[in-house]
């Protein structure tokens, strides 16, 4: 759309920016949007960040400012608006070295409490809220190039240009129905999620499932927490290092020496030359079996058919009773949790937090009853995976 022409700027002088900060002092409320290259590095490399202040259309150039005030200004925002915002959040998180932001409204999750789906586009939100087309054609583009091309700048800037509009909207009819508190929570719970870390000794729970033994769990374990420092060291990819399913091939098939190694599914031979000896020593020097991990739970299907109806009984009574569709009250891996919970006499604190919020006297209190009285048949169901 180039109508932008005059409607935006390409900022890539610092005094430039000062007039930028100078106007987000004025107003607290932030549309913003990120366009950065993450191919062949563990961190996203900016490219160039868009805002929309007062009305204003800027793309900070990511390459040539010095954004530290910038981050600042974002964390003391009233409100910080994006669009599917969990990557633009994690590069936030990464250049300004601090993982607090509790101030955004997230445009696709407020969408989502209004029927459109978890994961609606933003081409698709705007023309369903605002009737308004925009073209998608840069979004492979190189955004660390120089110079950028008009369709570039264009295209970026279209991304933040209606941004505040459809978050008005938005906003608006989540008020009409009661229900902009729960979305703000939401978008909370989400931006804290981001700025989680999983323990080294925990990276094994996202590769492993419930059919590898303790020693396989073991292994994976140390696999896991290996491949975390040296993506974290040379800044590369996870996946250049050993994919998941690389490390389910390594335990299930166990090598024993590098023949066997160079054999396993999708593992890079200059892994195998330079860390090869690294990998078999990890696979095959295992602390004492006491200390291996236990088996990780089955994910349970619904335990007993009758159990199942219950629990979509309670949350269909709770879509009926708020218009918040299903799959935003609750999720697979949280009804999973509250088995485990149950199951397991874990301690309430312990369950995601989403579950602790809003939904906990609406939903989380009665599925745990109705899960309570189920407790017998499911911890058989426990047991039989021993």
């Amino acid at each position: 759309d180039f109508r932008l022409g005059n409607m935006f700027q390409f900022i890539q002088q610092q005094p430039d920016l000062e007039n930028i900060l100078h106007l987000m002092g004025q107003t607290s409320i932030y549309g913003l949007d990120t366009e950065f290259i993450k191919v062949d590095t563990l961190w996203p490399k900016l490219g160039v960040f868009q805002i929309n202040v007062a009305d204003q259309v800027f793309l900070l150039d990511g390459a040539s400012l010095d954004l530290s005030v910038f981050w600042e200004k974002l964390f003391q925002a009233q409100q910080n608006i994006f669009h599917a915002c969990s990557e633009d959040i994690d590069l936030i998180y990464h250049y300004a070295q601090q993982k607090t932001l509790t101030n955004v409204f997230d445009t696709q999750v407020g969408m989502s409490f209004l029927g459109h789906g978890l994961q609606v586009s933003y081409q698709n939100a705007l023309k369903q809220m605002l009737d308004v087309d925009i073209d998608k054609d840069q979004t492979r583009s190189d955004w660390l190039a120089r110079p950028l091309s008009p369709e570039q700048l264009a295209y970026a800037a279209n991304d933040v240009l209606y941004l505040m509009n459809l978050s008005d909207k938005i906003q608006n009819e989540l008020t009409d129905k009661y229900l902009l508190d729960f979305a703000l929570e939401d978008c909370r719970h989400l931006t804290y999620e981001i700025g989680q870390e999983t323990p080294l000794e925990r990276l094994y729970h996202d590769i492993g499932n419930y059919r590898h033994s303790r020693r396989q769990l073991m292994q994976l374990q140390q696999l896991a927490a290996w491949r975390e420092q040296i993506v974290k060291a040379l800044n590369y990819p996870r996946s250049f290092i050993l994919k998941s399913s690389t490390m389910i091939d390594l335990v299930e098939k166990n090598p024993c020496n590098h023949f066997q190694l160079s054999g396993i599914r999708d593992i890079r031979q200059n892994i195998v030359r330079d860390h090869g000896k690294t990998i078999l020593d990890l696979l095959k020097f295992l602390p004492e079996q006491a200390e291996w991990p236990l088996r990780l739970a089955r994910p349970i299907r619904h335990s007993s058919k009758d159990i199942g109806e219950k629990v979509d009984a309670v949350i269909q009574a709770v879509v009926n009773e708020t218009t918040i569709p299903k799959e935003v009250l609750m999720r697979k891996k949280w009804l999973n949790a509250l088995y485990q919970h149950v199951v397991f006499h874990n301690d309430e604190q312990d369950l995601p937090a989403y579950l602790l919020g809003w939904r906990y006297d609406l939903l989380t209190k009665p599925l745990i009853d109705v899960l309570h009285a189920d407790e017998n048949y499911l911890s058989t169901q426990m047991k039989v995976m021993e």
